[in-house]
Parts: structure tokens; C-alpha cells; sequence
């Protein structure tokens, strides 16, 4: 892609009717913009979030294990012995840590890959000028 030039671009043809399609587009992602989202998080709000949830769960978990408040759950019995409580505790904790970590390296990739492209679309428009 980074041997096209001008010319090779103009030979291309382009579909009928995609500039009307690509303006609907463009003009429904920005009424969609201007609608207030519930989610509307910028992304280093959603980090803090999301690690203040964290801190909250684990922050939870301690102060249950220190006082060892005992939560009968009708259709699950709890463990009696507190080191297989702790073992089942740092086991889930594991895998949640795990599965955390394994969708923060896709979320990477994603945006390694986003940033390439952009980086190669801005070339390529910085070439036409």
C-alpha cells in the first residue's frame, strides 16, 4: 500500500452511489456522537473504574477473611476449614487475574493494530497534498 501513488488511485473505479452511502454513514456516526450514552466513559475514566471495582472486590474479600463472617448460602455449602477457603479464594482470584490480563493483551493488539493503520492512513493523505 505504500506504493500507490496518485494516479494508481485514480484509475480505481469507485462503486456507484458509495459517496451517498459513505455521507449517510458519516452523518449517522455523528448524530450518534451527539446522543448522550450511558456507557460514555473516556478511557482513562473506564481504567479508574474498572480498578476501583477491583480494589472493591478485594478490599471486600480481606475484611470478610479478617472477621470471618460466615455467609450461609442456601443451595452451597461454605467451606469449614479456612486454608481450603483461602486456596479457593487465591485459585479464583488467579483466574480472574488471568483472564484480566489475557483481555488487556487483546485490547493491545487492537490498538497496535489501529494505531498502524491510522499511522499508514495519515501517510498516505499526507502524500496527496
Amino acid at each position: 500500500m505504500d506504493e500507490l501513488n496518485l494516479k494508481d488511485l485514480e484509475r480505481i473505479p469507485i462503486p456507484e452511489g458509495l459517496e451517498k452511502r459513505l455521507s449517510e454513514k458519516i452523518d449517522e456516526w455523528e448524530q450518534a456522537e451527539k446522543k448522550p450514552h450511558f456507557f460514555s466513559f473516556n478511557k482513562p475514566l473506564r481504567h479508574v473504574s474498572v480498578a476501583a471495582s477491583i480494589a472493591l472486590v478485594l478490599g471486600l474479600g480481606y475484611i470478610l477473611l479478617q472477621q470471618k463472617v460466615s455467609i450461609n448460602l442456601a443451595e452451597q455449602d461454605t467451606y469449614r476449614d479456612p486454608a481450603i477457603a483461602k486456596r479457593e479464594a487465591e485459585r479464583a482470584l488467579n483466574l480472574l487475574a488471568s483472564n484480566l490480563n489475557r483481555g488487556m493483551e487483546q485490547m493491545k493488539k487492537a490498538k497496535d493494530i489501529s494505531d498502524k493503520t491510522e499511522h499508514t492512513l495519515n501517510k498516505q493523505l499526507k502524500s496527496w497534498k
